[in-house]
């Protein structure tokens, strides 16, 4: 690979990563922002899921774009989003700008994801997209992760814990800007610009049934932690150190990340079926730590769920799109990932409201019970669809 593919890979891998750490800068402090501001979890949970709007958005109006416009434009697009989102957080005192905030930090999401995946994917020779694919992964859960981990450091140790983390997130946005523009073109910019379409043909609606349920079931729980970690230590533990509570929320992304990276390799339907499992076990753990007020319990509810949720939601679109041909793949998939944005959001709602009436820790074992149900709905559905392709491999056979 020459230089210039090495700069454009690594280029782009930068600009990736800092734009989707941005989206996750908050979780530390949203905490000091409800005490500023007089709210409590369910405004949090809230001004959380809004997030999920902006990327929702973003995929289905501009999820196309970059094909036609070049990968370059969506991009800078993207990165102007990220930069007023966290422009707007700087002078943030009240709940309406946060919640503009997080709607232009899914915007920049939305325009990041799919758009940075293909044009790392394309930075490199043919025989090496592979890999270049799973980096694209990495870097883009790594950088989910990343946040709450440099955040949670900041606020708690550094000064002015609600300015610092988004003047250094500016300054990350402004170095990837240059990044972009030496960047080469690699789209051919053909076609029209169109919303993206959803569309599950039938032949696949089984398959794509049990691993959208799995990737409900996971993300649901990204969010969770995305969203409500920091207070869970706080109200329901007593740990109130802000990078404690961001190294909780981002661990769940971090391992999700390695898990993915590892389980690259597992047969789809066998790899939906392990992360459901280890979903279950990892929710099971969730429930018991809010009972006993556990840390340790807490942490390893997030490592754990973050293996289950890696392995389930990366096969489980390799599953579906595996099964259908080229040109539905784009609607397939963007169907999935509707999906996965909105358990991000609607669950951990549903978990601020319950926490009004029931208390936090209620809300919490109760989020912890439904997701292992809801994933163990999907193991037992993965088991009878192996088992009826099974019998009907044998009838063919004899």
């Amino acid at each position: 690979m020459d230089t210039r593919r090495r700069f454009a890979f690594a280029a782009l891998a930068y600009a990736f990563a800092v734009t989707m750490l941005g989206t996750t800068v908050p979780t530390p402090m949203y905490a000091l922002y409800g005490e500023r501001m007089h709210f409590a979890v369910f405004t949090t949970t809230v001004v959380f899921a809004v997030y999920a709007l902006g990327v929702l958005a973003a995929l289905l109006v501009a999820g196309g774009w970059s094909d036609v416009l070049g990968r370059r434009p969506v991009l800078l697009a993207g990165l102007a989003f990220a930069l007023a989102s966290s422009a707007v957080f700087l002078f943030a005192d009240n709940i309406a700008l946060l919640l503009v905030g997080r709607l232009l930090s899914g915007l920049s999401a939305g325009l990041f994801t799919g758009t940075a995946t293909a044009a790392v994917v394309e930075s490199v020779p043919a025989q090496r997209r592979d890999r270049a694919a799973t980096v694209a992964t990495m870097v883009n859960i790594g950088g989910l992760g990343s946040g709450p981990l440099v955040a949670g450091a900041l606020v708690q140790y550094a000064p002015h814990p609600l300015l610092l983390s988004f003047l250094v997130h500016i300054a990350l946005l402004v170095l990837a800007i240059p990044a972009v523009l030496l960047a080469p073109e690699t789209s051919g910019g053909t076609g029209r610009i169109a919303l993206q379409r959803l569309a599950v043909p039938a032949e696949v609606r089984a398959v794509f049934l049990t691993a959208a349920i799995a990737a409900f079931a996971g993300f649901a729980v990204t969010g969770l932690f995305a969203a409500v970690a920091p207070a869970f230590l706080a109200e329901v533990i007593g740990v109130t150190n802000h990078a404690v509570g961001g190294a909780v929320a981002g661990s769940i992304f971090l391992s999700s990340a390695v898990a993915q990276l590892l389980g690259r390799r597992i047969p789809p339907t066998l790899a939906v079926a392990v992360g459901c499992a280890i979903l279950v076990v990892g929710m099971v753990i969730l429930a018991v730590a809010l009972s006993h007020a556990s840390l340790p319990g807490i942490i390893a509810a997030a490592v754990i769920a973050g293996i289950g949720q890696g392995i389930s939601f990366s096969r489980g679109l390799a599953a579906v799109v595996e099964q259908v041909p080229d040109r539905q793949r784009g609607a397939v998939s963007s169907t999935y990932f509707v999906v996965a944005y909105v358990a991000i959001a609607l669950p951990v709602v549903g978990v601020g409201l319950a926490a009004q009436t029931w208390g936090l820790r209620t809300a919490g074992e109760s989020f912890a019970a439904a997701i292992a149900v809801l994933a163990l709905i999907c193991l037992a559905a993965v088991l009878v669809q192996e088992r009826r392709a099974r019998q009907l491999s044998g009838s063919t056979q004899a």
